[in-house]
């Protein structure tokens, strides 16, 4: 008991270091405080999990998560578990479903998944037709998803191959992330690789509302297979959006970007106004988003560096970070679950679950 208390105390205390100097002076918050659980999944013995992509939250704190078999080595290729795989907050196994199959197109690179107040899965994908990844169809990923948690199929916005570009409002283009915002029945999307917009759609009908770019102005069309990230940045950075890699709505509407290459947040009203920015230059950032759980959603997480920035929500100062020894970086994305936990899916070292141990002491 002991040992653990000292552990979180000493977590805490690297959080506080963390702080920018001019942070440290002024802010006198707690802060939370995360340990790494080592013994999270448990994967059935006779699957293998390809890169994990995106790692997704149900109403009762079970954790989905989207993998890629196809990255799986062709000896481990028939132990491929399925796409779609959930385990409840201890890592214990519960299901797992997705594929082929009549009716739709599963994507070709699976991104992000996403489960709404409803209860729907949304996932989509980020192939590109000439990225020369082995076993995949040169098709472009322009559609998103949406099935039951038993995996039964209920609609696709969208078609494979077919985008247009970032006017078009039939198709999506290669969608990074997606969120629903109960109030309004609103799917935002962060769309994505081949386009460079947030697209709005009705989560009931899939019928297009309206769309935005960077600053909240019109998005132009840049597509290309190559991820190209400048070599030196700026503030506020470039005109239009790069890739958007992650979207979160909070409880007031307030919806957050992470625009991945040009290394910055971006917060807009729901309706597409620009609000600010938090650009980081110095290092990667902006990876991948997720909101805490508390009423007021105090937090914003972001990735960048070898672990997670904590922002303050509404002005987007950045109050500490997370980053215990071990970590497997700063996520492809992340989510939290009710009781605060994080969830880190990196494509390039697997998934990892942070138990929320509390709040640091006030100083």
């Amino acid at each position: 008991m002991k040992r653990n208390c000292l552990r979180s105390i000493v977590f805490a205390a690297s959080v506080l270091a963390a702080l920018p100097a001019s942070a440290a002076d002024t802010q006198s918050r707690s802060l939370p405080v995360f340990e790494i659980d080592r013994s999270w999944p448990k994967v059935p013995p006779q699957w293998k999990l390809g890169d994990p992509s995106s790692i997704a939250i149900d109403a009762r704190d079970n954790v989905w998560v989207l993998h890629r078999p196809r990255t799986l080595k062709p000896e481990q290729a028939s132990m491929a578990a399925p796409p779609v795989i959930v385990f409840d907050t201890a890592g214990n196994y519960i299901k797992a479903w997705g594929g082929d199959g009549n009716g739709y197109e599963w994507p070709q690179r699976e991104h992000g998944i996403h489960i709404d107040y409803k209860g729907f899965v949304w996932l989509g994908g980020n192939n590109c037709p000439t990225n020369g990844l082995p076993g995949l169809k040169p098709v472009a990923d322009d559609q998103l998803l949406k099935f039951t948690q038993d995996g039964k199929f209920v609609m696709q916005i969208g078609h494979s191959n077919q985008s247009k570009g970032n006017a078009d409002t039939q198709n999506l283009h290669r969608p990074a992330d997606e969120y629903v915002y109960p109030p309004t029945n609103e799917l935002f999307v962060a769309d994505g690789y081949g386009n460079h917009r947030v697209a709005v759609f009705d989560a009931d009908t899939g019928k297009f509302k309206r769309m935005w770019g960077a600053f909240g102005e019109k998005p132009m069309d840049d597509d290309h297979c190559q991820i190209v990230t400048p070599k030196s940045f700026s503030d506020p950075g470039p005109q239009q959006l790069s890739i958007v890699h992650a979207i979160r709505v909070a409880k007031d509407g307030t919806v957050y970007i992470a625009d991945r290459e040009y290394r910055r947040v971006q917060m807009f009203t729901k309706d597409g106004k620009f609000l600010k920015q938090l650009v980081r230059t110095g290092e990667p950032f902006a990876r991948d988003l997720a909101l805490s759980p508390d009423a007021n959603q105090q937090f914003l997480y972001v990735g960048g560096g070898n672990g997670i920035y904590i922002l303050d929500r509404k002005t987007l100062e950045i109050l500490g970070k997370i980053e215990p020894s071990g970590i497997v970086g700063p996520g492809h994305e992340i989510a939290t679950d009710s009781k605060g936990n994080l969830y880190i899916a990196q494509t390039s070292a697997g998934m990892q679950k942070l138990t929320f141990k509390g709040m640091s002491s006030n100083r």
